[in-house]
């Protein structure tokens, strides 16, 4: 499938760069400095362009690898801290989270995110239960590798977690045992190491990170302002935990068994109310922040797939796998009805609130770039059928079976054939939106009509179009894009002739060269509606195209 925009396509294009440049600490997306994420993801994808060529298969297996480790590393931590069946059962919840499986088909750096956090929360949970030192020591390091990956709270925040949960046991001393300072070192030098060499490079560069694109982000100031979309709280929370169903009940129970026993101040459970207090710390502080994305959630996915299997481990009776069946059948249920409507409330209330590109689009005046429902509906018709037949079996199993160990582990094994049942569906809906708003097909008609002296604008922030230049083959400028991830890098002086304003654009227009224009801007809105001889050529897939001149 082409590159998924907005979304895929940025850093997909980032990493071309980066790949003809190599210069890590120089990452630019249409030649315009990029310092909105860190390093990582662009240099492991363009490792494999210079290998094998850039390519969307590529790209995408970086943060597919990525998913592997995550699932590798909670199968790993789950059999540590459980027993083998528990770490398979963990791994496969984490697999089989629509959410997560969804982010590892997609070019984006949250599964690299998660595995370095779920290889790093392994690490330091088993050092710190075993008494290995050594294993704090790494696991410290890994959570720098999650700061050069996404964000620099990656480093920050999960030893916090872990520390204040030894702190409720009263075995935060000695601090040596668990926070080695061979193991912070290491954990600075990895995460945030590039920082001077980023700072030399890009003056500017560690406020814009660390003030506004945090602290002003969650205050809602920031000087350099994208247009993200942010959802509501409640749809924030319905995301997230949906986005790790069924697996948020059993995870659900197993939290609540740990808050009612007030296992805090159990040594042997230091562990367990780690993970939670992660969990709770992300989806809570997140949800009370004014900035919500929808995959804001996902850093949390592991824990909840590690408590999940605990929670059937440890309270897996006949209520819990009931709660699995009637899940099932309300989804299944969901399914049907969905299916035999005309969509709008479908395509409303799944879709139309939740993806971040169709609240873009709908604030652009522009109609949701999503697919017809039509094409929706054989997914849904299938759905409805597999999650049916795992509501049956589960019941089945549930009621008339004698509840037992074997009985139990059959029940899980069912609701995870459920899931993996799903999971093509998932990946087919991915692929449906992809192609819908992908501008690979726009872009690779305008390559081909554009004359070498032709002119080709985006009209608005270029990471709504990220992969243009990729499928054109040909470098545009940029016009209303300030308000943009690029928005830093547009006042450096590289990019005067990059950013354009209305009144260049204008004279650009009636010079009588040819000027193509990409817009993600409604044609009421848009800045060439109002430029002589325009001519719109067409409106799809959340863009306008136009052009001054036919030939």
């Amino acid at each position: 499938m082409p590159f998924d925009d907005p979304g895929e396509g940025m850093h997909a294009e980032i990493a071309r760069e980066l790949a003809a440049s190599g210069d890590p600490l120089t990452l630019t997306l249409n030649g315009v400095r990029y310092v909105d994420k860190p390093p990582l993801l662009y240099v492991l994808a363009a490792l494999g362009f210079a290998t094998l060529g850039p390519s969307e298969a590529v790209a995408r297996a970086v943060p597919a690898v990525a998913a592997l480790a995550a699932i590798w590393a909670t199968t790993w931590l789950g059999a540590r801290l459980l027993d083998g069946s528990g770490g398979v059962v963990a791994g496969l919840a984490l697999l089989t989270s629509v959410g997560f499986f969804a982010f590892g088909r997609y070019v984006r750096p949250e599964t690299l995110f998660v595995a370095a956090l779920a290889g790093g929360f392994a690490l330091c949970l088993v050092g710190i239960s075993e008494g290995r030192r050594g294993l704090c020591v790494g696991g410290l390091s890994v959570f720098g590798i999650a700061a050069l990956t996404k964000d620099p709270l990656g480093a920050v925040l999960p030893p916090l977690a872990i520390g204040l949960a030894l702190v409720l046991a009263g075995r935060a001393r000695p601090l040596g045992a668990w926070l080695p300072w061979s193991g912070v070192l290491g954990g600075l030098v990895v995460g945030f190491g590039w920082w001077i060499g980023m700072e030399l490079r890009t003056p500017g560069f560690s406020w814009y990170t660390a003030i506004d694109n945090h602290v002003l982000n969650v205050a809602r100031a920031r000087y350099f302002p994208d247009e993200d979309v942010p959802l509501s709280a409640v749809h924030f929370l319905t995301v997230a935990i949906l986005g790790s169903a069924p697996w948020a009940l059993a995870a659900g129970v197993a939290i609540w068994s740990l808050v009612r026993r007030r296992a805090w101040r159990d040594a042997d459970e230091i562990a367990w109310v780690a993970l939670t207090i992660w969990i709770v710390g992300v989806l809570g502080f997140t949800a009370l922040s004014p900035f919500r994305l929808p995959h804001y959630g996902l850093p949390a996915s592991f824990a909840l797939a590690l408590l999940a299997a605990r929670g059937w481990q440890g309270h897996g009776g006949r209520g819990l796998a009931l709660a699995h069946a009637g899940f099932f059948a309300l989804v299944a249920l969901g399914s049907v009805l969905a299916w035999a409507s005309d969509g709008s409330r479908f395509l409303f209330s799944v879709v139309g609130t939740t993806d971040v590109a169709s609240l873009k689009s709908s604030a652009a005046g522009l109609p949701p770039p999503i697919p017809p429902f039509a094409e929706f509906r054989p997914l849904l018709g299938a759905n409805a059928v597999v999650f049916a037949a795992g509501a049956l079996v589960t019941s089945l199993l549930t009621v008339l079976a004698g509840w037992s160990e074997r009985a139990q582990r059959l029940v899980v094994f069912a609701v995870i054939t459920t899931m993996v049942g799903a999971l093509p569906s998932c990946a087919a809906a991915l692929g449906l939106v992809a192609s819908h708003r992908a501008v690979s097909g726009l872009a690779r008609d305008v390559g081909r009509l554009m004359a070498p002296e032709d002119l080709l604008v985006h009209e608005g922030p270029l990471e709504n179009s990220g992969a243009l230049e990729w499928y054109a083959g040909r470098r545009p400028v940029i016009v209303d894009g300030w308000r943009s991830v690029l928005g830093f890098g547009a006042e450096r002086p590289e990019a005067r002739d990059v950013f354009w304003s209305g009144d260049r654009l204008r004279e650009a227009w009636t010079s009588g060269r040819r000027v193509w224009v990409v817009s993600v801007r409604s044609p009421a809105r848009s800045l060439v509606a109002d430029l002589p001889g325009a001519r719109l050529l067409a409106v799809a897939g959340g863009r306008a195209l136009w052009v001054n001149e036919l030939r």
